[in-house]
């Protein structure tokens, strides 16, 4: 069943803290602001961001069920559970509010985890997820302002702080996220060439 916009937002906030549906205003505001600035569709950048998070808050025995039942990547249940709302978003999306979109789909999977040869609108939907504006964390300010130059190189800072943070607390990394902050180098690198 497709959904109006406005069903869309009452759904989506629904389902989560005030605080939670302020981020993901936040995020909506930054990735239809970086659509704009890169090139990417905004109406595209603008339905992913609204619906990035809509399983964030959902008990993990509910998102574990998902991935399992519906043949979502296993590796997810060896890693923190803070990745499964990702896919399990984009499973949402499409079966529940009626998605079709693969791009707008994909980036709502991937824009924790990234992935290897990220589309424009992943990048935007990771990066927005990382900046937007109620985002405070040690070297937000610096990805902000890598943004405004490249989306790659502000995505590379973005995944170094992740990656920094689960190692200072001994934590798994997901491969993925090692394979999008290579492939983003090699992209990056590839152009300087």
């Amino acid at each position: 069943m497709k959904m109006s916009r406005d069903q869309l937002l009452e759904a989506v906030r629904s389902q989560m803290p005030v605080k939670r549906w302020n981020h993901t205003a936040g995020v909506m505001q930054s990735a239809v602001e970086l659509a704009g600035q890169y090139g990417v569709d905004p109406v595209k950048a603008d339905l992913a961001a609204l619906l990035h998070d809509v399983a964030k808050y959902w008990p993990t025995d509910k998102m574990e069920r998902i991935i399992r039942e519906q043949g979502l990547p296993s590796v997810l249940l060896q890693h923190d559970k803070a990745l499964w709302h990702a896919p399990v978003g984009a499973y949402v999306a499409e079966h529940e509010y009626g998605v079709t979109d693969m791009e707008v789909l994909d980036a709502i999977r991937y824009h924790t985890s990234g992935r290897e040869r990220m589309t424009k609108l992943d990048k935007v939907v990771c990066l927005a997820d990382y900046i937007e504006l109620g985002r405070d964390f040690p070297g937000v300010d610096r990805i902000r302002e890598l943004a405004k130059r490249s989306l790659e190189e502000a995505l590379i800072a973005g995944f170094d702080s992740t990656i920094s943070f689960l190692l200072s607390k001994r934590a798994r990394i997901f491969p993925t996220t090692l394979q999008a902050r290579n492939s983003l180098i090699e992209e990056v690198d590839s152009r300087q060439q």
